[in-house]
């Protein structure tokens, strides 16, 4: 079984990130979204938020998984099983960043990267966008998956 940990940020996944994860259902058997707790960080939503939203935004697809993580993620994703690290890519310069570290962590634990684009209507929402939105009080839910909003209010 092919599997490919998705690293989550401090933040929501927003739309481009969920597009992700469906092109990446296309290509491995399974996608663990793996959320990252740094106890020196928080996000815009604590990781126990973030991991019951995401658990319900992916509920209905039995190939996606959500676990919370502190460490590295090579080793996250070594002990998870899976065959490669997931990384959305933006831009260019995304993907120049991404090429080295890929190339890092496929020589230190020989681990696989995927780099993947979001759709090109998506791929200019960022974590980060949506967190500046966000704290200058301004409505984020055009930039989330379906439903994330409201699941995010019930918790």
């Amino acid at each position: 079984m092919r599997k490919v940990l998705f690293p989550g940020s401090f933040d929501p996944f927003t739309i481009g990130h969920y597009n992700l994860v469906e092109r990446a259902l296309k290509l491995f058997d399974e996608v663990i979204i793996a959320v990252g707790v740094n106890e020196q960080k928080t996000g815009w939503i604590p990781a126990e938020k973030r991991v019951a939203a995401l658990e319900k935004l992916y509920k209905e697809q039995a190939r996606v998984r959500v676990e919370q993580y502190t460490g590295l993620t090579t080793d996250f994703a070594t002990a998870m099983g899976a065959s490669a690290i997931l990384r959305g890519i933006r831009t260019v310069k995304d993907y120049e960043y991404e090429l080295q570290m890929a190339d890092i962590n496929r020589q230190l634990t020989g681990i696989e990267t995927v780099c993947l684009f979001a759709a090109p209507e998506l791929a200019a929402v960022s974590s980060s966008l949506v967190r500046e939105l966000a704290h200058f009080g301004k409505d984020v839910t055009p930039f989330l998956p379906e439903d994330y909003s409201s699941i995010l209010s019930e918790l």
